[in-house]
């Protein structure tokens, strides 16, 4: 399988951010934005894979602007790192006052996708290299986070076990 570069995998979506995409306070759902990373996410894992791909787990993704309705909303997102079925997704989120032209870095995210094969199961994908400093960057930071999303997944587990599915008033101290 050849190695792919970063950008081939890039995927961009701007979408107008509506009265019925926000909240009370007139700025976006952060669910809405979420579903925004996801979709866009996803795409590139495809991109990188060519093959159906799941979402296998987002990282924090943590608000850093209000996005208000009539602004626009702008979602980058690339394949930074591949293992044998996973690939790592850089997302970065900017925010445009459309009148102004102000623009914000809103949130920025990795999402984590593996690709699968036709009988369901997860299949190999193609290394990735990088080209830019910035996908450098996050290229040699990635197996880090591999790591840390690995343990996070062992705690999450851990946490499913302990809690299994019962509510906790159904329990006596």
């Amino acid at each position: 399988m050849d190695k792919k570069p970063c950008r081939d995998s890039l995927a961009v979506k701007t979408s107008h951010v509506l009265p019925p995409d926000t909240n009370n306070h007139g700025t976006l759902f952060g669910g809405k934005l979420m579903a925004h990373i996801d979709d866009v996410a996803a795409i590139a894992a495809v991109r990188h894979a060519r093959k159906p791909v799941v979402t296998a787990s987002t990282d924090s993704v943590d608000f850093l602007s209000p996005v208000k309705e009539g602004d626009s909303i702008c979602v980058e997102a690339y394949v930074t790192w591949a293992h044998h079925t996973s690939m790592e997704v850089f997302v970065k989120a900017v925010t445009e006052n459309l009148l102004t032209g102000s623009r914000k870095v809103c949130t920025t995210a990795f999402s984590t996708f593996v690709a699968i094969g036709d009988d369901g199961k997860p299949v190999s994908v193609p290394q990735v290299y990088p080209v830019s400093a910035q996908e450098k960057q996050l290229h040699e930071s990635a197996p880090e986070r591999a790591t840390q999303r690995k343990k996070r997944r062992e705690h999450s587990k851990e946490m499913a076990a302990t809690f299994g599915t019962d509510y906790p008033w159904n329990e006596v101290d």
